[in-house]
């Protein structure tokens, strides 16, 4: 069977919901016993993906879903840079609506990324399994956003590119 990012990430959060996990070495542990095969960096990545902060409980610092705190985080456009590095990303148009395709699973967290980015001046974003819409008020708006979108989706591309002195993998 394979697990695809998805289903890890909502084993994350049912993890952290349910049991104090302290450490990402805690979480691949307890990832592994349910059948994820990862690693300490992959968590590192989906830690940041899902948002996760650690709290004081008790005597101990715990990984905690941010909802379960009432924290809003700050816009920023990291998560969504990330996440476009990992999932690629086609955009299609029909008046002032972008289709944003990516892989099966996907669309609800790139449109939760996107969100919270910095991107700002659409009117909402509705996701369905690969497929989401950004909706905008009017052509400059849609325009600056799709320009910024662009932006963070190269700065991404460049984050996963190898570098020219890496021998490219065959």
């Amino acid at each position: 069977m394979m697990l695809v990012k998805r289903d890890r990430h909502a084993a994350i959060r049912r993890l952290v919901a349910a049991h104090p996990i302290g450490s990402q070495g805690e979480l691949v542990g307890e990832l592994s016993a349910l059948g994820f095969e990862v690693t300490q960096a992959t968590v590192s990545r989906d830690i940041a993906e899902l948002g996760l902060a650690k709290v004081m409980r008790g005597d101990r610092s715990v990984y905690v879903v941010p909802e379960s705190i009432g924290a809003k985080r700050p816009p920023s456009d990291e998560r969504l840079r990330r996440i476009l590095a990992d999932i690629p990303v086609s955009i299609g148009r029909s008046g002032l609506i972008l289709v944003l395709n990516g892989q099966p699973g996907t669309a609800n967290v790139i449109a939760q990324a996107i969100e919270e980015s910095t991107l700002d001046g659409f009117v909402g974003t509705v996701a369905g399994d690969n497929t989401l819409i950004v909706l905008f008020p009017d052509e400059p708006t849609l325009t600056s956003w799709l320009e910024r979108f662009d932006a963070i989706n190269a700065a991404a591309d460049a984050a996963v590119a190898p570098s020219p002195t890496e021998a490219p993998v065959r």
